[in-house]
């Protein structure tokens, strides 16, 4: 006959619980409370004035939203949820029961707390002796906004779209209007004007938007629009077309989101579809540890721009790497100038850096002329990793971060952005590295 282990769900404890003997010693919630612990009280936004219901304490808090985020939990109602139901919750929130509107604001409002802790946990690793600074690898990923792309409107098309809904709601308020002198109420009228009142608004707020960025962009192109038309005028005998100034006005194709201006359309590829997203950048330590050392967040899907800033900017954290390691979306000009005037050798794939595979199931791209290097400063990149030393140095490149993504989306589960805004989603991207650093050092001091 078989026997099973008796239960009782009604049994009380007769000693008050340990929550520490729910875990076990290895667990990541240990060394993120440890770290949580290290980063000073001012590094913290708190409300420092006297009375009123007491805080959180903040570094409960920060210990709270890194362990859920290394664990998959990223909606602020659902770590509220996870604060009662998961172990490892539980026991990082010490039995405390915070509310999603005090997680929420939280983590939009203490982003030096995160890049105070971040530095912290990387400093736990270089003491431990598992990080050495010396060569880096930088890549962009694209990751989902908390937007629709089909919330996105041209400019031609809102302008539109105002002037129809500047006419509905006249339209609207006359009916309304009649309707009130001759003692009917009719209540939909009022809540259809507001709702075509606040659709234009948001229509005229995406207008001024990309008005103001093309004011912008064509402030900065005068200069080389005075240069080249002075140019044009001192030529002699046939001139060819004048150079075209440039406009105040944002083309018409131009478009803006109307949920979250920030972002914008990109795809990973010209395989991929067109998604409403951001281009999350990581800087991953090549020597071995796979921790990231520094994060940036840029609105295009363009890595060169950032490429120099992303890395200067680890100087007020870990440190400046002897060697970055980048592929082909990063060569620029000037951040290599750049880089190399701080003393770091960058090493940038010029083309593509590797062949169609002989038995892939998608047919064979079809055969392109090969850009012609002239620039002499791909030129000397393209012969300098052509030696021994720099391709060994480069082949870490792609086993180095291209694998931390994939933990991030995969292992993870982040794959979109739950906050909104530059800044904020800015801040979710440092909160998700740091998350995974976390991770990351368990596994390297388990080894």
């Amino acid at each position: 006959m078989a026997t099973f282990i008796p239960f009782d769900r009604t049994q009380a404890f007769l000693l008050p619980p340990d929550l520490k003997d729910w875990l076990p010693s290895d667990d990541l919630a240990h060394f993120i409370v440890a770290a949580a612990e290290r980063v000073p009280l001012s590094a913290f936004r708190v409300n420092k004035q006297a009375g009123g219901k007491p805080q959180y304490h903040p570094q409960l808090m920060l210990a709270l939203l890194i362990y859920s985020y290394a664990n998959g939990i990223f909606s602020s109602r659902r770590i509220e949820r996870a604060t009662y139901r998961d172990i490892g919750v539980r026991f990082v929130a010490a039995n405390t029961h915070p509310d999603h509107d005090t997680i929420a604001v939280f983590r939009q409002t203490n982003k030096a707390a995160f890049e105070a802790a971040f530095l912290q946990v990387l400093l736990l690793a270089r003491e431990a002796g598992l990080l050495r600074i010396g060569m880096v690898s930088i890549d962009g990923t694209k990751v989902d906004a908390n937007a629709s792309k089909i919330r996105s409107v041209r400019y031609d098309r809102a302008q539109a779209l105002r002037a129809k809904l500047a006419a509905d709601i006249a339209s609207l308020t006359a009916q309304a209007e009649i309707a009130d002198a001759a003692d009917v109420d009719p209540q939909a009228l009022p809540a259809e004007i507001a709702r075509r009142e606040s659709l234009k608004a948001k229509l005229d707020a995406a207008c001024a938007r990309l008005e103001a960025e093309a004011r912008e962009l064509a402030a900065t192109e005068r200069l080389v629009y005075q240069a080249k038309k002075a140019a044009y005028d001192a030529k002699t005998g046939r001139r060819g077309r004048p150079p075209k100034p440039p406009d105040d006005d944002p083309p018409p194709t131009r478009q803006s989101n109307l949920t979250d201006p920030d972002s914008a359309l990109m795809r990973r590829s010209d395989a991929h579809e067109y998604r409403q997203a951001y281009n999350a950048q990581a800087v991953v330590c090549a020597d071995g540890s796979q921790l990231i050392l520094a994060t940036n967040l840029v609105a295009t899907s363009a890595d060169a721009p950032s490429f120099a800033e992303t890395i200067l900017a680890m100087e007020q954290g870990i440190g400046l790497p002897a060697t970055v390691l980048a592929d082909t979306g990063y060569a620029s000009a000037t951040a290599v100038a750049a880089l190399e005037a701080r003393g770091i050798e960058p090493l940038v794939a010029i083309g593509r850096t590797q062949s169609h595979r002989p038995y892939d199931f998608r047919p064979p791209p079809a055969a392109k002329t090969p850009r012609q290097v002239k620039e002499p400063w791909r030129m000397a990149m393209r012969a300098k990793l052509e030696t021994d030393d720099a391709k060994a140095k480069y082949k870490r490149r792609k086993e180095t971060v291209e694998p931390v993504f994939g933990i991030i989306k995969a292992a993870m589960g982040f794959t979109r952005f739950r906050l909104r805004g530059l800044t904020n989603v800015a801040t979710e991207w440092l909160l998700t590295a740091l998350a995974y650093n976390c991770r990351r050092m368990i596994r390297l001091q388990a080894a």
